[in-house]
């Protein structure tokens, strides 16, 4: 099966164009290779998948026949993703609210009624 289709059918993309544009983008690894969308996977094969800042590892168990459902797709692959690679997932999204505080920037539309108020309130 092609490399974009096994993306597709077990779940890790929505669409298999968006698998190809990913294999195209050199996101997509198979035994740290980086592969074209074209490229057949093989039971046994490991897969690096680079999603969202996050390095997905996992190797292919078997083959399915078609795009099959959420629940189903643990026979056809194993996970080998570190919880090192979720961890940093979670820091990065803490510090991007530490650098960005809430309110801060263009005024909200609360801010912007309770200085309506308050010049009102002057006059």
């Amino acid at each position: 099966m092609r490399i974009d289709k096994f993306l597709w059918c077990v779940r890790y993309h929505k669409t298999r164009n968006q698998a190809s544009v990913a294999c195209k983008k050199g996101q997509v690894k198979v035994n740290d290779a980086s592969v074209k969308p074209s490229r057949e996977v093989y039971i046994g094969d490991t897969i690096v998948i680079r999603k969202n800042q996050i390095n997905y590892k996992i190797k292919v168990n078997d083959i399915p026949p078609n795009r099959v459902g959420a629940k189903l797709v643990d026979i056809y692959r194993t996970d080998l993703t570190p919880k090192s690679e979720f961890e940093a997932q979670e820091l990065l999204k803490y510090s991007k609210d530490y650098y960005r505080k809430k309110g801060t920037g263009r005024p909200t539309k609360k801010d912007r009624r309770s200085i309506e108020n308050f010049k009102d309130e002057e006059e």
